[in-house]
């Protein structure tokens, strides 16, 4: 999929780094390197402290992010091609995202969905999800159609976030 790629090397890309807002690609080869992307990105969300990790995150274009909205290691979840369907009710709640330290945003989404997706083998699998776990699902899922967080912005919130945004953009100019 990726031939010059380590995953060990991959780490988590900031803000305004494009890849965060590319389209990612459907994910058609399921092999050993991808199963090593998604250890890296656990281990990342992990370490970060997260509860979700989308692939864009880490400069990769492709439909995938992993997610523990528990922080028990048996809920770690690898999802691949997801579709979020049978989205039910709504709340708005702040969020936080691992590409935007130190920026969080009001964002109302379902309170209830189904999640469509395949593992690292390419063998299809759902899952409902309700409350935290379907906020994560919908933020990760928002990751794969190059959509953030401060996409749903208010002005006071655009105001509140102005010098985080704003520092997070000198550094990467500086890192060229």
């Amino acid at each position: 999929m990726f031939p010059e790629l380590d995953p060990q090397r991959l780490d988590i890309v900031c803000y305004p780094d494009l890849v965060l807002r590319k389209q990612c690609a459907e994910v058609t080869i399921f092999d050993e390197q991808l199963a090593e992307i998604a250890a890296r990105m656990l281990l990342l969300m992990h370490e970060a402290p997260g509860v979700g990790l989308a692939a864009p995150q880490v400069g990769l274009a492709i439909r995938m992010f992993v997610c523990n909205p528990t922080g028990e290691p048996e809920n770690d979840l690898v999802v691949i091609n997801p579709e979020l369907v049978n989205l039910d009710g709504a709340a708005e709640q702040e969020e936080g995202c691992l590409s935007l330290p130190e920026v969080t945003v009001v964002v109302r989404r379902s309170e209830a969905l189904t999640l469509k997706a395949v593992d690292l083998k390419g063998e299809p699998y759902e899952r409902d999800g309700h409350d935290l776990e379907a906020r994560v699902w919908q933020h990760e899922t928002d990751h794969l159609a190059g959509r953030m967080i401060i996409d749903y912005m208010s002005e006071a919130s655009k105001i509140a976030n102005r010098r985080a945004l704003k520092h997070l953009r000198e550094i990467f100019q500086k890192q060229g």
